[in-house]
């Protein structure tokens, strides 16, 4: 108790996974004991007639070969396997309808999912002083509370139901065998469903209880949330020695473009921008990798192995290392520096910005 009232804060998903994942889930065995006993008073109302015929048909022909002294074994062996087969064939159908139901109330009630560690043998319980406990628990108590309840509802509902059929009953002295079969059956249907009722009724207040139990069982302490989330985020030590990797990556593959420049622009010492404009692929020149202090003087050292001119130009270094990432166009700002450079860089090659 003193638990639970620590813990204050609504469980996650991952609480909710991982107790689902050791079958820890709302369930009220008293709602699928309901409703299997209702599917059964409806089967049994619809196949019921059939089967106790079928059954009296096949106890009516036993009955008739047990007289029967001159029956073989391998004749009595026959004949039972016959029967049997026969039962079978008449009982099934409740049987399945039966299983089906049961199965349905299942899934609804938790979805489908098949988890063994439920089944899983808990050494803990076989421990007197914790069995004594559970006992006396709350638990224990509300078990309690539900049998009364059960037995309570149950009876009134039989006894009124009873009471309402039992001007009917008089009327039994005056029919035949077969009337007073087919009235008992009808008055035990009655019954039947009268019981079903009560306890669906209180099914589905036990499965309200259920999942409201199960939810405060579930929910967490802060100390609790604080560290499934550090658990879920990683360790910071392994994060930043992630990041160190990726940014080694994304360094790697920016200086394999640094030779596809056609010009680097410095500050000169802090800053190194590498421009490249494809007429072809894009409408502006692109930045295709920048850097400050080590990484600048990298791609200068690249750019001069490479030839790709290195032109300095302070205000331009700085404008284009701020405002653009790698990969994109230059802005429409800074069309005419770039170009100008870009100019000054074709015409030592011999070229001329965007003439043939």
């Amino acid at each position: 108790m003193f638990d639970r009232d620590a813990r204050t804060e609504q469980p996650t998903p991952r609480r909710r996974e991982q107790a689902r994942e050791k079958g820890s889930v709302a369930r009220s065995q008293d709602l699928n004991s309901a409703v299997l006993l209702f599917g059964s008073a409806i089967v049994f109302s619809v196949f019921g007639a059939g089967m106790v015929s079928g059954l009296g048909d096949i106890l009516k022909k036993l009955l008739v070969y047990s007289g029967n002294t001159n029956l073989r074994n391998e004749s009595i062996a026959s004949l039972i396997e016959e029967q049997l087969y026969a039962t079978g064939a008449v009982v099934m159908p409740f049987l399945v309808s039966i299983l089906v139901v049961g199965l349905l109330v299942n899934i609804s009630q938790v979805g489908f999912k098949v988890t063994w560690k439920a089944a899983a043998p808990k050494w803990e319980r076989l421990n007197p002083i914790s069995g004594f406990q559970r006992f006396f628990s709350v638990r224990a108590l509300v078990e309690l509370g539900k049998s009364i309840l059960k037995l309570l509802f149950v009876g009134l509902a039989l006894y009124f139901t009873l009471r309402s059929t039992s001007l009917e009953t008089s009327w039994l002295f005056y029919m035949d065998t077969s009337q007073i079969v087919g009235e008992i059956g009808r008055m035990l249907n009655d019954l039947f469903f009268a019981a079903a009722l009560a306890l669906l009724a209180i099914g589905l207040a036990d499965f309200a209880y259920q999942r409201w139990d199960h939810e405060q069982s579930l929910k967490m302490t802060k100390e609790e949330v604080k560290e499934e989330a550090k658990q879920q985020e990683g360790d910071p030590k392994v994060k930043s020695k992630i990041r160190e990797i990726m940014i080694r990556s994304s360094l790697k593959r920016m200086m394999k473009s640094v030779p596809e420049a056609d010009v680097v622009i410095t500050n000169p010492v802090h800053l190194a921008v590498a421009i490249k404009y494809d007429r072809a692929k894009n409408l502006a020149p692109i930045v295709v990798a920048k850097g400050a202090r080590k990484v600048a003087e990298r791609i200068k050292e690249i750019a001069a192995e490479n030839g790709v001119p290195i032109i300095e130009n302070k205000p331009l270094a700085r404008a284009l290392f701020k405002s653009v990432d790698i990969g994109l166009e230059i802005p429409v700002e800074l069309y005419k520096a770039v170009a100008e450079v870009l100019a000054y860089v074709y015409r030592i090659k011999n070229k001329y910005f965007g003439v043939a």
